[in-house]
């Protein structure tokens, strides 16, 4: 009897997952259900829509320093399909990627649909079954070695089940959660579930006045409900409603359990340039001082940080924009060094409704073998994807995590029905 597979999900790791079944075992029928209309479609919105297929990050420690969680578990995965597999995989399927100078890697063509379309054709000539718009009901054991599948159409039997659907992120992507329900009906554990790759509304209107104007390299410093300090640098957005852009969305990550609201904001530390320490600006200012003497302060700012900040800076402080450098006080200079380096803070209010890109939380890890995707609870179902209990910052990390353990289901499965071929004959 052919190796029967179910594939809930058509997101980065089902995708993977089909793909990779295709490659290891061609004879297996791999059905897909995608409760869409077409599959990837989160795929495709990502990056903009120029699709972030991985990083270029080549060094494993920083690499899995750029998860938040479930970075050990992912030890297996990465380490087998790392992003210099997963780029050399799409360019041999006809995608050739680029690295940009901040480390993410995008097909060159900046379009999300191409690397979808590699398993659109992948999946056609290899005759897939994809079952479009025929949402998943309820998944359950059927047997010691199989399980049974039933949609809104039919019930199916299969040998194993690839659970991918993802978290509740971008619900209007198909991201409902419902990959939780059938964990659950397994005796799977699920843990708490929270925003993450966030904007923040908030409560400044400082903040709000410099909607549109973006930082390169800034520093953000919070503190989580247990105490813990957390930080994270990049570049970063000021909006009509608050906050945005990479800097925010990697704190939002560790932010993703803490509790925040109008009445009980978070308070953030802003360095509008990270790394630049005390010593340094004071270094700076005191040239300036002394070298351009007759120059007028907001000069002074405006050669290190965008007009409309320094501005802002200056009335935070209360210092006359057009006041000499000569005429800066100490105690005026010692206001502008605490404002630079920490002192200048933001009040988050609210996460961005409906913003969130990635789910914090998921199945539990310690219930599945991290080496096959394999559920350590019953042996026909296994799990790819946001649905684990695995985030990370932006910067291709989470479509990197999907795609590793996509493929290590794959191959878990293949390996798997091999094994059981081998051992009848024998």
């Amino acid at each position: 009897m052919p190796l029967r597979v179910a594939i809930i999900g058509g997101g980065a790791a089902g995708l993977m997952g089909a793909a990779t079944l295709l490659e290891e075992y061609p004879s297996a029928k791999i059905h897909l259900f995608e409760k869409n209309k077409q599959l990837g479609t989160k795929v495709i919105i990502s990056g903009g829509g120029r699709c972030n297929v991985t990083t270029g990050i080549r060094d494993k420690k920083e690499l899995f320093s750029k998860y938040t969680r479930g970075s050990h578990f992912l030890r297996t995965a990465i380490g087998q399909f790392p992003p210099e597999k997963v780029v050399e995989w799409f360019e041999a399927h006809g995608v050739p990627l680029k690295t940009e100078p901040d480390n993410r890697i995008f097909p060159v063509s900046n379009k999300g649909q191409d690397v979808v379309g590699v398993f659109e054709k992948l999946f056609k000539q290899h005759g897939v079954s994809l079952h479009f718009s025929e949402p998943v009901i309820s998944i359950s054991q059927k047997g010691p070695l199989s399980a049974e599948l039933i949609t809104t159409k039919k019930t199916y039997e299969f040998d194993a089940i690839v659970l991918c659907t993802g978290g509740n992120a971008y619900r209007h992507t198909g991201s409902t959660g419902d990959g939780y329900d059938f964990a659950q009906s397994f005796g799977h554990s699920i843990t708490p579930l929270g925003p993450s790759l966030n904007s923040f509304l908030c409560a400044e209107e400082w903040v709000k006045s410099l909607s549109g104007l973006s930082l390169s390299h800034a520093e953000l410093r919070a503190q989580t409900d247990d105490g813990t300090q957390v930080s994270a640098q990049g570049p970063m957005l000021f909006t009509h409603f608050g906050v945005s852009g990479p800097s925010v969305f990697a704190l939002s990550s560790h932010l993703a359990f803490t509790t925040l609201s109008p009445e009980k904001p978070v308070h953030i530390a802003m360095l509008p340039i990270a790394g630049r320490s005390a010593h340094e600006w004071n270094e700076i200012i005191h040239s300036e001082m002394k070298q351009n003497g007759a120059q007028q302060i907001i000069t002074l700012l405006k050669n290190h940080l965008p007009h409309r900040l320094a501005q802002t800076i200056l009335e935070i402080t209360s210092i006359p924009a057009e006041k000499k450098n000569s005429e800066i006080s100490r105690e005026e200079r010692e206001k502008l060094l605490l404002i630079l380096t920490g002192k200048l803070t933001i009040s988050l209010t609210k996460r961005r409704p409906g913003d969130e890109f990635v789910t914090a939380g998921g199945v539990k890890l310690s219930e599945v073998d991290s080496k096959t995707m394999r559920s350590k609870l019953h042996p026909s179902l296994y799990f790819a994807g946001e649905v684990l209990d695995i985030d990370g910052v932006t910067g291709g990390f989470n479509l990197q995590a999907s795609w590793a353990t996509g493929r290590l289901a794959g191959k878990s499965i293949a390996h798997d029905k091999r094994k059981k071929t081998q051992d009848r004959i024998d």
